[in-house]
């Protein structure tokens, strides 16, 4: 699982039978009924048109992506969230994060040890309370955030709902670029031993992102001083 994760930080194009073929090239006998399995545990699915791992409800509502041809041009405008598979030296866990598009502030993340969506709504009104409501939310189309108890939060504040298009997770790209950071900057060369190591390691690395860290892409600014107006 820490190879696949690897491998699909490096190329989120690969689906399961590329990464069966991968894996093997690395000397692991394995098939794609396992790397199948393991990817969809782990929530990973390849960004082009294909079988996905990551898949609405049939019950639940999904909604057009909102943000073609959208300049974003402030903060709170756009936020979006995703949620990630974290390896540890002994197990796993998932990190999941809100962000917002124009600043790259990470506005609040959860850990958890299941894909169950509390985690993500926890997050959501984590950011909701302590910022102000988004003009429109993004996510992908995951049954953890087009079930109802997830959409309601949002619609109950009038915030617009968009979702990727299938088979588009770069629609969601600042979370997905965010994930890379965090993973090569911090949780692959920590390799954390356990859940307190990693959430007081990550802790740490998000504060440093978020006031510490210059981005290239907001003029060498840290999001702090973008979210708050006090960019250069």
């Amino acid at each position: 699982m820490r190879l696949i994760d690897e491998q699909y930080m490096r190329h989120p194009e690969f689906g399961y039978p590329r990464m069966t073929d991968y894996i093997c090239s690395q000397g692991y006998a394995v098939n794609n009924k396992r790397i199948y399995r393991l990817m969809k545990l782990m929530g990973l699915q390849a960004i082009t048109p294909g079988p996905h791992t990551s898949k609405p409800s049939k019950c639940h509502k999904t909604y057009p992506y909102l943000l073609n041809n959208v300049k974003v041009i402030r903060p709170n405008q756009v936020w979006s969230t995703d949620f990630t598979y974290v390896p540890m030296r002994n197990g796993f866990m998932y990190l999941t994060a809100i962000i917002d598009w124009y600043s790259r502030y990470i506005l609040s993340w959860e850990l958890s040890n299941t894909m169950e969506n509390s985690f993500c709504i926890s997050c959501l009104e984590e950011a909701l309370y302590k910022y102000y409501f988004p003009e429109i939310f993004n996510t992908d189309q995951g049954s953890q955030y087009t079930s109802e108890n997830f959409t309601k939060v949002l619609l109950d504040r009038d915030i617009s709902i968009s979702m990727d298009g299938k088979g588009r997770a770069i629609d969601n790209v600042y979370i997905e670029r965010f994930w890379w950071t965090v993973k090569y900057e911090n949780i692959f060369p920590r390799a954390y031993e356990d859940v307190s190591e990693l959430y007081s390691g990550l802790q740490k690395y998000i504060c440093y992102y978020n006031n510490e860290r210059e981005h290239s892409s907001i003029g060498k600014n840290t999001p702090q001083q973008v979210y708050s107006g006090l960019a250069i």
